[in-house]
């Protein structure tokens, strides 16, 4: 492209990281929650984290979904986001777009019980949950 290796190879790399910010992006967007789920993630975030911290130190749970949960606590304590926070409503929906997304994979792999005896909060904020992982609750 260039005539220079180390230009050529800096194009290349940067060309192939936008892509996979944008291919996560993407991925960020089917998975998001449908109407005001999104809204309510947010509202039962402080709850969510403290769940996700006691589930990721609960050594009953499979290997797989301890190793999703703390790599899901990592990507929320570190400054550095998909969509920077600053930007007004996606720099957190994004947050809470992740924590959704796994929050489904935990419940299929370790069930609704698992999750139910961890949570913190109210009965209608599990409730809310519920709804927001897609997961409905056994009567």
């Amino acid at each position: 492209m260039t005539g220079s290796f180390w230009w050529d190879l800096l194009i290349g790399v940067t060309a192939a990281l936008l892509l996979a910010w944008a291919a996560l992006l993407v991925a960020l967007v089917l998975v998001r929650p449908r109407g005001g789920l999104l809204r309510e993630a947010l509202r039962l975030l402080p709850d969510v984290l403290r769940l996700v911290r006691r589930l990721a130190a609960d050594k009953t749970l499979p290997r797989g979904v301890r190793i999703r949960l703390g790599l899901l606590l990592a990507y929320l304590a570190l400054p550095i986001d998909l969509v920077p926070d600053f930007i007004p409503v996606l720099g957190y929906a994004d947050d809470a777009i992740l924590v959704s997304a796994v929050l489904r994979s935990v419940v299929r792999r370790a069930g609704l019980g698992a999750v139910r005896a961890h949570w913190p909060g109210t009965d209608d904020g599990f409730a809310a949950l519920t709804r927001l992982t897609g997961i409905r609750p056994l009567p």
